[in-house]
């Protein structure tokens, strides 16, 4: 849970409900073909409000305390050490 409070203060600056823009940033700015494939891929859930994309600040914590995202972030590393 104390992580979970570290990133609720963390992005305490961003609404409850984000937009695609702000999820970018939350995610250190990663491309929008990213984000979207991470939201088509469910690995975050996510709202399509008409051709709009609305995501719950919580569920994006809970895409980043995830596993996968760990792993998303050690295959990152990896190839910017090489």
């Amino acid at each position: 849970m104390k992580k979970r409070n570290f990133y609720n203060k963390l992005f305490a600056k961003y609404p409850d409900v984000v937009n695609l823009k702000q999820l970018r940033e939350m995610l250190g700015g990663i491309s929008e073909g990213t984000a979207l494939k991470l939201m088509q891929e469910s690995k975050i859930k996510h709202y399509k409000v008409k051709y709009q994309y609305r995501i719950p600040k919580k569920w994006v914590i809970d895409y980043i305390m995830s596993d996968e995202y760990e792993e998303y972030c050690k295959l990152l590393r990896h190839k910017i050490e090489r």
